[in-house]
């Protein structure tokens, strides 16, 4: 970008700054122009600088990978676990809440017993015979 388009965007920025805001963006303005001059100083890449290792960073960064995947996999274990539990839960909360509401046994007719406990209904078309008919 050169200097003409650059001050000319800054002057178009300036013009949008509200004025109770002007001073804070004066002082960043000064601000980044010393940090700037700083800056400039230094060359782009010093000599010395030693060439970057990229085999040495993905084979770092496949060990992690490979731990990651591994963790994110046992938090989905879990989450399914606890999804199960909670059903599991709330299918034993419903049973709980069942036998909380049963009438006490000594005052149960056959009627009571059978829509209590289903299981426990005769069929007769399994059985079409019994002794005390």
């Amino acid at each position: 970008m050169d200097t003409l388009s650059k001050s000319h965007l800054l002057d178009s920025l300036w013009q949008i700054i509200p004025q109770n805001q002007k001073a804070v963006a004066k002082s960043l303005k000064s601000w980044n122009e010393v940090h700037t001059s700083r800056l400039a100083v230094f060359p782009e890449a010093p000599p010395h600088t030693p060439a970057i290792d990229w085999a040495y960073y993905k084979a770092s960064l496949d060990k992690f990978t490979a731990v990651v995947d591994a963790e994110e996999k046992d938090v989905k274990t879990r989450a399914e676990l606890e999804s199960l539990s909670k059903t599991t839960t709330e299918e034993y909360k419903k049973q709980l809440e069942k036998m909380r509401n049963i009438i006490p046994c000594d005052q149960m007719i056959i009627n009571n017993l059978n829509e209590v406990f289903p299981e426990t209904k005769l069929d007769k078309t399994k059985y079409p015979c019994w002794p005390y008919q």
